[in-house]
């Protein structure tokens, strides 16, 4: 006991912003929260969220590959992957950020593993969510729908059937660089209809097929990014809130 008091006592006491419990400390900011999806509508987002997609048209996005119009369809409150029509991005970039998205695979099952209702969710356009039909459906574990593409399974396959909406709330904290070394990676938090997939899981690097992800340094903020990988995926209610960024290292 006496060496452990000892050892304890070598610190030095850690200093603090705010006493406990002081009414001097900021107040957080009120917001309206959002109101829950049904498999028949959409809910709403929150009143500081920035709505990428409200279903009526594609006025945030643009063609990935040479920034055109986003050419998906759009109709009944869902956009859809029309044909390679290409992947699609935000014009908006982000970094830090709570973004929430609803997809859902075709009802008509065709094909299977990679080749089943496969998209992507690609933070940044550069670190994705799988997006995939994972009902009854086996592939690659860190390749089905909720992995971290290439790098970690989800901790469970939370799918739902074929044709039916599904949900993904994402919490992604972006990789800090100085002098084009990374000093702090990307960090992200999944829930796949609800259910934590992904706890704060440390991203390795850029997405990449069949090989190791690595790192290359960016810009603090970038796009977001939907995959067309050939099958006719739908998305709907879509916003991001940006968070505050932590203190760099």
């Amino acid at each position: 006991m006496t060496a452990l008091v000892m050892v304890l006592g070598c610190g030095a006491a850690p200093e603090y912003r705010w006493a406990v419990h002081d009414k001097n400390r900021p107040q957080p900011k009120i917001i309206a929260p959002g109101t829950a999806s049904t498999p028949e509508q959409p809910g709403g987002p929150p009143s500081d969220a920035i709505v990428l997609f409200d279903g009526t048209d594609l006025s945030e996005w643009v063609n990935t590959k040479d920034g055109g119009p986003a050419k998906w369809k759009v109709e009944n409150g869902y956009m859809e992957i029309a044909g390679r029509s290409g992947s699609i991005r935000t014009k908006r970039s982000f970094g830090d950020c709570q973004l929430h998205i609803e997809w859902a695979a075709p009802a008509e099952v065709k094909g299977s593993g990679q080749h089943r209702g496969n998209s992507g969710v690609y933070l940044m356009s550069k670190y994705e969510v799988q997006v995939l039909d994972s009902y009854n459906n086996i592939t690659y574990p860190d390749g089905q729908a909720a992995a971290i593409y290439g790098q970690n399974p989800p901790m469970v396959n939370a799918c739902r059937g074929p044709g039916q909406w599904q949900s993904y709330d994402i919490i992604f904290r972006r990789p800090v660089f100085k002098k084009n070394k990374v000093v702090r990676p990307a960090t992200t938090t999944v829930l796949h209809n609800g259910v934590l997939v992904q706890d704060h899981w440390v991203i390795k690097g850029n997405t990449a097929h069949k090989r190791r992800a690595k790192y290359a340094a960016h810009e603090d903020k970038l796009p977001l990014s939907l995959q067309d990988h050939g099958n006719p995926i739908r998305y709907r209610n879509i916003w991001i809130r940006e968070l505050p960024e932590r203190e760099q290292p």
